[in-house]
């Protein structure tokens, strides 16, 4: 019999390990030098902190003001309109003022045609008017003519479905079309006129 083989001599080569070399220094430096300048980047083309990206919001208020008209968003910028333009003598209740303005609540002026309503705040309103059965010698200026087509639209809708009115809403469409129908229009209406309207 032949004895075992002697062991051999050579040996296996060891399995390789992961030694702990350090991070060359100008890695660390070029990879903080990357992040200052993305920090640097993000920051002159972002907009935090900058006022000229929150102006003219200055609250949720404001920026509401500005959004799509939606039917209750339509009413709240009828809402604002009219407690700027029309509250002054009309109330902020839509009730009047005796001997100054007539009230929207109830009126068949407001709950009429949309042709005639348009007409009004556009050149104005003079002379005695019936309301409710209640005369008025009213002497209405233009006070709509500077107001947008939206934010006319706006507050003769604010008008229509409010202080208990049920009439429907107004559009730009028909604020656009009837100034252009009145045109450069100086004087103001009188009942009469605007009772041939349909």
């Amino acid at each position: 019999m032949n004895p075992d083989p002697a062991p051999s001599t050579r040996s296996e080569p060891a399995e390789p390990r992961a030694g702990r070399r350090a991070v060359p220094v100008w890695l660390i430096i070029l990879m903080l030098l990357l992040f200052y300048w993305g920090m640097v980047y993000f920051d002159q083309r972002s907009a935090w902190g900058t006022a000229s990206v929150y102006t003219p919001y200055r609250s949720l208020a404001d920026l509401q003001k500005y959004q799509p008209p939606t039917a209750s968003g339509n009413l709240e910028r009828g809402k604002a309109v009219y407690e700027t333009v029309c509250a002054l003598c009309h109330n902020t209740d839509g009730m009047g003022k005796p001997n100054q303005a007539p009230p929207f609540a109830g009126s068949e002026w407001v709950l009429g045609t949309p042709n005639r309503m348009i007409r009004i705040p556009l050149a104005g309103l003079s002379g005695p008017v019936e309301v409710k059965g209640a005369q008025w010698a009213l002497a209405m200026p233009a006070m709509g003519a500077a107001l947008s087509d939206e934010d006319l639209a706006a507050v003769l809708s604010y008008i229509r479905q409010s202080f208990g009115n049920k009439a429907s809403a107004i559009t730009a469409d028909q604020v656009k079309a009837i100034r252009a129908a009145v045109g450069n229009r100086s004087q103001p209406w009188t009942a009469e006129q605007l009772n041939a309207i349909q």
